[in-house]
């Protein structure tokens, strides 16, 4: 990602060359800069020209670097080629909204508005701000969200900015928020205003929240089937409705199916089984065949038709995934195409050579240094020819991404030290490394366990914690103690920690010594730590392929499913908002006196004897009076655990057309859980098919390369960085010179790696299927003029003053 402050000095330096920029300009030799040559399809420059003909040539180079790198950015962060800048002053407001300060601009600005929920009626009690404080922050925040958009509406064009669809929803809701803010100020008094469930939407438009939005894509391009089945679902819940109607409601003592509106409420909430069996006991206690009505009812709607929709979504979930991972992979492709044309010369029009990457990289990771730009070059030349050619660059973003560290010298950290130490270091590395050692720990863990057990077991109920440490503690955190230094001084402190098991193993025996330090010196504060020890029984999960197999998909899908939550959380807030302006106040202590739920609401005081009983329901603590509040109430209606008793409660205080509310959300909430469970078995299945096709030993090392760099090549980049006067980067790499001539060699192994994603698990899963989108991508793009597209505004370039065409080749 480029960042803002470099990148933004070099930008302006470019912007300003554009003024005297002709396309006559010349630039230097691909390679070296020795020579010159003029731009293809351009006149010599004038006499006289505004810019020396050396100086003018090295920023156009700059711009075209410049160029290249906001494509393969908009390839990476799937931005349409629509939104790229045309030209000088959309280019600096492209830098201005593109950088890190701007978006933690958007993503405060965002969370401030959400925020201002706790302060405005209803409040939360120790949170509540006066009218003219919440609505002036409201205002501010509003009016930078206006700033952003005019940023946004200067490096798009009129034009664009209202094709965009997200930004325009944004703009009206924006639009919206801006005069109810300023009628609550006016007023100094807060009226209903459901618009704020809107809020999210600024959210969601944040550069950080880009899972959220593809969640909420995928969501929306798996409602058409999954309105069909619902379709079919309620459909067979009406018949039967009407059905139960006719069967039960002679029975003046079932209150369930007493009217039509009773029947199929009562039918939608048994579709969640939380009324049952108590639904079907009045009927069942008067004919004992009506229990007939509702098994088949059940075994319909609940066991058939729900577990159809969970199919139809999963294989729309599964198509989705698919055909989005060939939608970024040939957009990516397309960005690489972009970027390659802005970077050969006419001289060397076969591929790009490492002064032009280099330039590349330097706009695109301004913060790369010159060794990994000089590695990252020979990673993506497979040829080992001076440059790269398009194939090897299609490679890039595999590439790019790559740590590069020295590999050792030494096998292990202690093959330097004198023999009997040598020796001693070398047998404990052998026990470390033993089936025998790790089996050993492996029944530790396991006694340790059933230890944990027993005496949990054995307690009773009130203080858990004694004051004297049990011997049991201090024995086996003693074995996982010494089991810790000898990993660390058999495979060195480096090794060790590479591993994730073993960050793991070090974080639970520190937690472990943490809680007897609380234990030893009675800090109950810190009692809860000692809770932790049971984690500790995880890595019995390693004896077992699949639980590994389970524990690492788990881990894979820990960023995917953070973003779904916030995604779940995001629906929350908006039925929150409506909750609160709708069924605030309305629930509280004894209410719902004249509904069937009245014993779940009911707070009452009586006197057995010479005690004083408290009756209390508490279902009145499930209400919408704050935003706190309501997230919890709305918690409890998607776990649907006696979810109706709530529904029935607020329809007693309000009206019959609450329960919309609460049904509408039921199905919302079914969708989005859908798509999770959906979301969840995908990548499992996937992992266990991509285990059972590629059987490779480096899968769980994630992505490594090995790279060797000779002497010569390292003195050659120096002379380079010389001609440029990159003082940190020559210092960077004599001093891989120096380390070369310290240990007598001639050359060095550098290891890149960096962690297995799902699009590398996907490119390997698709292998075959790859090659045929290629082909007929390529086949599309023959179809048009070869290398210039259609001049409209999906493929616009950086034109200063409408001269220059789009990805003109520079020499």
């Amino acid at each position: 990602m480029m960042t803002y402050g470099n990148y933004l000095h070099r930008s302006m330096l470019c912007c300003s060359e554009w003024k005297c920029w002709s396309p006559g300009s010349i630039v230097p030799d691909a390679l070296y800069g020795g020579s010159y040559d003029v731009i293809n399809d351009a006149s010599s420059p004038a006499a006289g020209d505004c810019c020396a003909q050396q100086s003018s040539a090295r920023h156009n180079w700059e711009m075209n670097y410049q160029e290249a790198a906001i494509y393969l950015q908009e390839g990476e962060n799937n931005d349409k080629f629509f939104t790229h800048p045309k030209n000088a002053k959309a280019l600096a407001a492209y830098l201005f909204a593109h950088n890190h300060l701007f978006y933690l601009m958007e993503l405060s600005t965002a969370l401030l508005l959400l925020l201002l929920s706790l302060c405005e009626a209803p409040a939360v009690p120790m949170l509540r701000l006066g009218i003219f404080v919440h609505a002036t922050l409201e205002l501010f925040a509003l009016i930078v969200v206006v700033f952003e958009l005019s940023m946004k509406m200067r490096w798009l064009g009129f034009q664009t900015f209202i094709r965009h669809k997200r930004t325009m929803v944004k703009t009206c809701v924006l639009f919206v928020q801006f005069i109810e803010a300023i009628v609550v100020l006016v007023r100094q008094t807060s009226h209903v205003r459901i618009t704020r469930a809107l809020r999210c939407i600024f959210l969601v438009d944040c550069r950080y929240c880009g899972a959220v939005r593809r969640n909420l894509r995928q969501i929306f391009q798996s409602l058409p089937p999954f309105i069909d089945i619902l379709l079919l679902l309620l459909f067979f819940m009406v018949i039967f409705a009407i059905l139960g109607f006719y069967l039960f409601s002679p029975n003046h003592s079932d209150p369930y199916f007493n009217t039509l509106e009773n029947s199929l409420v009562n039918l939608f909430v048994l579709l969640t089984t939380s009324n049952f069996p108590d639904v079907m006991m009045p009927s069942y206690a008067r004919n004992p065949w009506s229990c007939v009505f509702f098994i088949v009812y059940l075994s319909i709607e609940l066991y058939f038709i729900m577990n159809l929709l969970l199919a139809v979504v999963f294989d729309t979930f599964n198509d989705i995934e698919k055909r989005k991972f060939k939608s970024l992979l040939l957009h990516k492709r397309t960005a690489i195409q972009h970027a390659y044309r802005l970077l050969i010369t006419k001289q060397r029009p076969s591929g790009i050579s490492f002064k032009h990457f280099e330039g590349l990289l330097r706009f695109y990771k301004p913060r790369m240094c010159a060794r990994e730009r000089y590695l990252t070059f020979k990673a993506l030349n497979q040829s080992n020819t001076p440059l790269v050619s398009l194939k090897d660059f299609y490679n890039f973003y595999e590439v790019v991404g790559l740590k590069w560290k020295a590999k050792r010298n030494r096998e292990h950290w202690f093959d330097d030290l004198p023999r009997t130490a040598f020796l001693i270091f070398k047998g404990i590395n052998i026990l470390v490394k033993s089936r025998v050692f790790q089996y050993t720990m492996y029944t530790v863990v396991a006694v340790n366990g059933i230890w944990i057990l027993v005496e949990t077991f054995m307690l009773q109920g009130g203080n858990f914690f004694s004051r004297n440490v049990p011997w049991s503690y201090i024995v086996f955190l003693t074995i996982y103690g010494v089991e810790l230094l000898l990993k660390t001084t058999g495979l060195g402190p480096v090794e060790y920690l590479s591993s994730g098991w073993n960050l793991f193993d070090f974080s639970v025996t520190l937690f472990a010594f943490l809680g007897l330090m609380a234990l030893a010196f009675n800090m109950e504060p810190f009692y809860f730590i000692v809770v932790l020890r049971p984690l500790q029984l995880l890595r019995l999960f390693k004896l077992k392929k699949r639980y590994r197999n389970v524990l690492d998909t788990m881990f894979e899908l820990f960023p995917r499913m953070a973003s779904l939550g916030l995604t779940l959380l995001i629906f929350y807030y908006c039925f929150a908002i409506v909750g609160m302006e709708f069924f605030a106040g309305v629930v509280y202590p004894n209410c719902c006196n004249t509904s069937t739920v009245a014993d779940s609401y009911r707070w009452v005081n009586h006197t057995v004897g010479n005690k004083t009983v408290v009756e209390e329901g508490y279902y009145y603590l499930n209400n919408f009076d704050n935003i706190l509040n309501s997230f919890v109430t709305l918690f409890e209606l998607t776990v649907v655990n006696d979810w109706y008793i709530i529904m029935e409660g607020v329809t007693s205080q309000t009206t019959h057309w609450s329960r919309l509310y609460f049904m509408i959300f039921y199905i919302v909430t079914m969708v989005v859980m859908t798509i999770i469970v959906a979301f969840i078995l995908d990548a499992f299945v996937f992992r266990m098919n991509y285990t059972r096709k590629n059987q490779d030993s480096e899968e769980d090392n994630g992505i490594m390369l090995e790279k060797e760099i000779s002497k010569e090549e390292v003195v050659g980049i120096i002379e380079l960085y010389k001609r440029t006067s990159a003082a940190t980067e020559i210092a960077q790499l004599q001093k891989i010179v120096l380390q070369m001539d310290k240990y007598g060699q001639m050359s060095t192994v550098f290891l890149g790696r960096r962690s297995r994603t799902k699009s590398d698990l996907s490119m390997k899963m698709y292998e075959e299927e790859i090659q045929e989108w290629y082909e007929e991508h390529s086949r599309k793009e023959e179809s048009q003029t070869p290398l210039q597209e259609p001049p409209s505004a999906s493929n616009s370039s950086l034109k200063p003053l409408n001269l220059r065409q789009r990805s003109q080749t520079v020499i």
